[in-house]
């Protein structure tokens, strides 16, 4: 039987080191690429077509929630992980709508991560303890988050927003016209019942997205 083939995408080569060598000690797995951001994980995904990509959340530029969207757009069937920090179950939530198979959490433990990649490879979903916990908490907490209403690349668009990015940087980025990004820019603040582009961001920090420490106000051209 032949070994599932790994794509590993993490932005800290140390970090995706030690996960390769875990990955690779194990039977019947097998790192067949690395890359370090989403662009670099879309081109090496059509280019080794792996079993399983195990992908980070947090790369530079586009997030790991817009590489999920963009491999699943070019193959409906790809079977992706997403490995990561976030413990946000905003993230958790945008990542299975944009059509990841599994969420682990970095905090887990190692055999976690094997456990995940066997099962997404199988056909299966897993989530990891702590993140399933998460979940179950926040829908008994009764009502939804404003960005319940928003498809995974408006919650994508709302992050970069609210990081400071300018219409023209994340057109560039997402590979979109500016025009489209400014277009999404004002469906997001009607969807979300945003005042204006300050409460864009507070919204966006009161979801999860981005961190008081990671937000950025900019005014953008309406």
């Amino acid at each position: 039987m032949s070994a599932v083939t790994i794509l590993l995408v993490d932005d800290h080569p140390i970090v995706r080191e030690g996960y390769h060598r875990l990955l690779e000690r194990q039977d019947g797995l097998h790192v067949c690429a690395e890359a370090d951001d989403a662009e670099q994980a879309y081109r090496a995904y059509k280019e080794h077509r792996p079993d399983v990509v195990v992908m980070d959340l947090t790369l530079p530029g586009a997030s790991g929630l817009e590489g999920v969207r963009h491999i699943r757009q070019w193959d409906k069937d790809a079977k992706i992980l997403i490995f990561t920090m976030h413990l946000g179950v905003a993230f958790a939530l945008k990542a299975f709508e944009a059509g990841a198979s599994g969420y682990v959490t970095k905090s887990s433990a190692p055999g976690e991560l094997v456990k995940a990649v066997k099962a997404v490879a199988a056909g299966g979903r897993f989530l990891s303890e702590d993140i399933s916990r998460a979940i179950a908490s926040d829908r008994l907490a009764g009502p939804e988050r404003v960005i319940d209403q928003l498809g995974p690349r408006e919650t994508e668009i709302l992050r970069l927003l609210a990081s400071g990015l300018t219409s023209e940087a994340i057109a560039e980025m997402l590979n979109l016209s500016t025009k489209t990004v400014r277009n999404h820019h004002y469906a997001i603040k009607g969807k979300i019942g945003a005042q204006n582009d300050a409460h864009l961001v507070w919204l966006a920090v009161s979801a999860g997205l981005v961190t008081i420490e990671d937000a950025r106000f900019e005014v953008q051209p309406s």
